[in-house]
């Protein structure tokens, strides 16, 4: 590897990871299942491949033809925020309605199935106009900035997103102590319901 290729792919992985870590449904939606120990694999999975792809359309250029098409994008905000905000109703449900044995299954009651879990994460990846923007709009043409090296640069923020997926789903298991109290799932909770209703509300608003 040359200095510069070395340089690309550290500017990919470091600017990918400023983006990824900011907190969001998906990010609030990966950590609640990684403290659950449900799904976790899957939910993992699906985050950094449907990443990976994203940011391969970006560094390809699909970006330009995304701008051409903006009812695409304000399609995609409605169909999201309306999703966000029913996930947040339910959250918000759970905090004001807690249930005893949610600190002491890891199951929970509403873990649910494998299937629902992998289409909910589909859901808060790919009905969220925001990962749009921020893979294959921003990360597209900040790659295109470092000609032939963009493909190095697409390449670091995918890692970025395989790494810190990873550590939020698998590492959040390490809380499992914290969260065998009930107090502590309910301020989870009302994270997640703060997290998924400002940003429903948002897309809406602004679709």
């Amino acid at each position: 590897m040359t200095s510069s290729l070395i340089a690309a792919v550290l500017a990919g992985f470091g600017t990918g990871l400023s983006l990824i870590v900011a907190i969001g449904a998906q990010n609030a939606f990966v950590l609640r299942q990684g403290a659950r120990g449900h799904a976790v694999l899957a939910v993992v999975a699906i985050c950094a491949v449907s990443d990976a792809v994203l940011i391969t359309l970006g560094v390809a250029g699909v970006g330009a033809v995304v701008t051409a098409w903006p009812a695409a994008l304000t399609a995609v905000g409605l169909a999201g925020g309306a999703f966000l905000l029913g996930y947040g109703v339910l959250a918000a449900r759970r905090v004001l309605r807690p249930d005893p044995a949610a600190a002491l299954d890891a199951g929970g009651p509403e873990a649910g199935s494998a299937r629902r879990a992998v289409l909910t994460c589909l859901a808060m990846t790919w009905l969220n106009p925001h990962v749009y923007l921020d893979t294959v709009l921003l990360l597209g043409s900040l790659a295109s900035d470092r000609g032939d090296l963009r493909w190095a640069f697409g390449a670091g923020a995918a890692l970025a997103s395989l790494g810190w997926f990873f550590t939020l789903g698998f590492g959040a298991r390490l809380l499992s102590g914290v969260l065998s109290r009930p107090k502590a799932w309910r301020v989870l909770d009302g994270l997640v319901a703060a997290t998924m209703l400002a940003m429903g509300g948002t897309l809406i608003a602004g679709a």
